[in-house]
């Protein structure tokens, strides 16, 4: 028998999701990590949430993930963005505890059974037959194992550089990663540069928060978890025992927050930057690494945006009981006096001292086309890759591929047909798709424009979508998927009743509808329709029509929309059943593409490398347009009596 069934390489937010659901799956897995004190260590910004991103933390919630549950007990701030705009695009960002977060994760990790972790630096896989045997560690140890995941962030062949130096590391106070490219590329995958930054951090007493403006969290208790048997209590901090530098205007009686700053750059910051672009390692083009479009270095936006007076920068606490400011929006590999210049051009860090200066770092990746749709390297079996590796940036995304990788790895040593998110499905399974059939040459991120079926996709609805998935895997209680199934039940039943209950005009009503601001009824209304107009909520309809019982308030809000966007929700329904079609016609393994007469150079050249699954997931590769899709169904249908099959594991959810 093998030392583990599981074996997971970091333990950045990809992997501590990787081995706690291998290990929750009941494998046995080993967790490796370079430095133990840096579990679930937040490089960059403190931060979890976002549009496209707080989606993925809430679907981790209805899978079993850990990020969302670590976020609720360790956050410092959390609101929910995009709150006046369309429900596809509202999601929540928290402020973390920097410190905090790592702290409680690692302690997730060590109670968790089926679990161990070890220290070391994991330099080589080993295969016997084609197949995942064992890793070796740089100290000498090997331990057999029949899966590995690989989550090795910005580690691997990687380097750190800012102004005129640079020095091997993979991010500032760790080393890179050694060994392990080498044995990649040896075992036949294709790797490629990217690059990173980061901005300075600087102390919080050397802020002037009066030439600030600040950024509150939210006044009512906002949460990533679902179901909660007792609503987390939050860090082990009082009031009293918040930094007392950073100035507190307002408290939400449910928990302590802290607030953010925001603040302007000028024409004199931007001076500073276009004088000193020669000294950059990124502008100057000194990193061979490909940077991030939707994050740039602060140098880049000058180049990029010149006509701009001004970007906005936000001063963000990275603990309750720490001193550290995270200036986001000034990612910088600038040399420490420019950085220092930048921050002195403006007037609330006129005089800021910078406790860690900004830099940029760059790693090895593995080349997209060289990956399954299960998160397996393409022609390995047991070897599955999650988060940098796989050319993305962020912890949420790196967090929801980490959770599939190790949930697949768990399936392969059962034996068993491995768990493909479609992207109808989740943003999971949007990012998946996206990064096995479009060509990166830049750090990927997730937003809510890459979905296609957005309105679907909603952070409100993650439960339902998702939930039994998870309690099939085992990754959630019985417990847990009937309070899901309540809620649908629920939903369900009151949007019946609405349906059929009628609303009169009357004198009572029309006070009711003028109290509102609501123009009064001249006509009997079906209370399902009231709730589509403007301006009415649930919460009005419920108080002119009440139910026997009040509805459980994690349905409210999902039958809300529901309600209001039914009909945009329905031709997305339609839409996903056109593109279901083209996703269970499975293209046979080994298929010809040189064969296909009539089919362009280009689209033979891009099936043969990505060799999709489905005739859907072949129409989205880059290079392969309409009529190369009509070419290869014709195809199908001419030889291939199968082709009509659900591939292996689509459609588990």
């Amino acid at each position: 028998m093998p030392d583990f069934d599981v074996v997971v390489v970091g333990a950045g937010h990809a992997g501590c999701e990787a081995a706690l659901a291998a290990a929750r799956m009941g494998r046995r897995t080993l967790l490796v990590t370079i430095n133990m004190d840096r579990i679930a260590y937040m490089s960059c910004n403190p931060s979890i949430g976002g549009p496209a991103k707080g989606h993925v933390v809430r679907e981790l919630a209805a899978l079993g993930g850990e990020m969302p549950r670590n976020t609720d007990r360790t956050h410092i701030q959390i609101r929910l963005l995009n709150s006046s705009k369309g429900p596809a695009v509202q999601a929540l960002r928290a402020q973390a505890d920097k410190a905090l977060y790592s702290q409680r994760m690692k302690q997730t990790l060590e109670q968790c059974p089926n679990l161990r972790l070890r220290q070391g630096m994991v330099t080589a896989v080993e295969l016997v037959k084609g197949r995942v045997a064992a890793v070796r560690l740089a100290d000498g140890a090997r331990f057999a194992t029949r899966s590995v995941v690989l989550t090795t962030g910005t580690f691997l062949a990687a380097r750190i550089m800012g102004g005129d130096w640079a020095m091997p590391a993979g991010r500032q106070g760790d080393p890179p990663a050694v060994g392990l490219s080498a044995c990649l590329r040896d075992l036949g995958l294709a790797l490629v540069r990217m690059q990173t930054n980061t901005p300075p951090r600087i102390d919080a007493r050397s802020v002037d928060y009066s030439l600030s403006e600040p950024q509150y969290g939210s006044e009512a208790p906002c949460y990533f978890g679902l179901y909660y048997d007792e609503l987390p209590p939050g860090p082990p901090f009082g009031h009293d025992d918040i930094s007392p530098v950073y100035p507190i205007a307002w408290q939400p009686s449910w928990r302590p927050q802290l607030p953010c700053y925001m603040v302007r750059t000028n024409a004199e910051t931007h001076r500073i930057v276009r004088e000193n672009l020669h000294r950059s390692p990124i502008a100057a083009g000194i990193s061979q690494g490909a940077g991030p479009r939707y994050c740039p270095s602060f140098e880049e936006k000058i180049v990029r945006y010149p006509q701009h007076e001004s970007h906005i920068i936000f001063l963000e606490p990275e603990g309750y009981a720490n001193n550290e400011v995270y200036v986001q929006g000034f990612f910088t590999a600038l040399p420490v006096d420019v950085q220092e210049a930048m921050l002195h051009s403006i007037p609330a860090t006129k005089e800021a001292v910078i406790t860690r200066p900004g830099y940029a770092v760059e790693y090895d990746v593995v080349r997209a086309g060289q990956l399954e749709p299960s998160m397996q390297a393409r022609g390995i079996p047991g070897l599955y890759l999650a988060g940098q590796i796989n050319g993305t940036s962020g912890y949420e995304e790196a967090a929801g591929q980490g959770w599939l990788a190790g949930v697949n790895a768990a399936l392969f040593v059962r034996g068993e047909q491995p768990l493909l998110l479609r992207r109808d499905q989740s943003y999971i399974g949007v990012m998946v798709d996206d990064l096995i059939t479009k060509e990166h040459t830049e750090p990927y991120r997730l937003f809510t424009s890459r979905a296609e079926f957005r309105l679907l996709l909603r952070q409100d609805n993650a439960d339902l979508r998702l939930s039994p998935i998870a309690y099939r895997l085992g990754l959630l209680s019985e417990g847990f998927l009937k309070k899901v199934e309540s809620k649908r039940t629920a939903i369900q039943a009151e949007m019946k009743r609405l349906a059929h209950a009628t609303i009169h005009p009357s004198a009572e009503m029309d006070a009711l509808f003028v109290a509102q601001g609501l123009p009064a009824l001249t006509e009997p209304v079906q209370a399902l329709q009231l709730l589509r107009r403007e301006g009415v909520d649930y919460a009005f309809v419920e108080r002119l029509c009440p139910a026997d019982g009040p509805l459980m308030p994690e349905a409210r809000e999902t039958l809300e929309i529901e309600a209001k966007y039914a009909g945009y929700i329905e031709r997305q329904t339609h839409e996903v059943e056109r593109f279901a079609r083209l996703e269970r016609r499975r293209i046979p393994q080994g298929f010809d593409y040189s064969r296909l007469a009539g089919m362009r150079a280009e689209a033979q050249q891009r099936l043969s490398e990505v060799r999709p699954l489905t005739v859907g997931q072949a129409g989205r590769l880059s290079g392969v347009n309409p009529t190369d899709v009509a070419i290869l169904l014709a195809a199908l249908e001419r030889g291939q009596s199968h082709a009509e099959t659900a591939a292996p594991g689509v459609g588990e959810g």
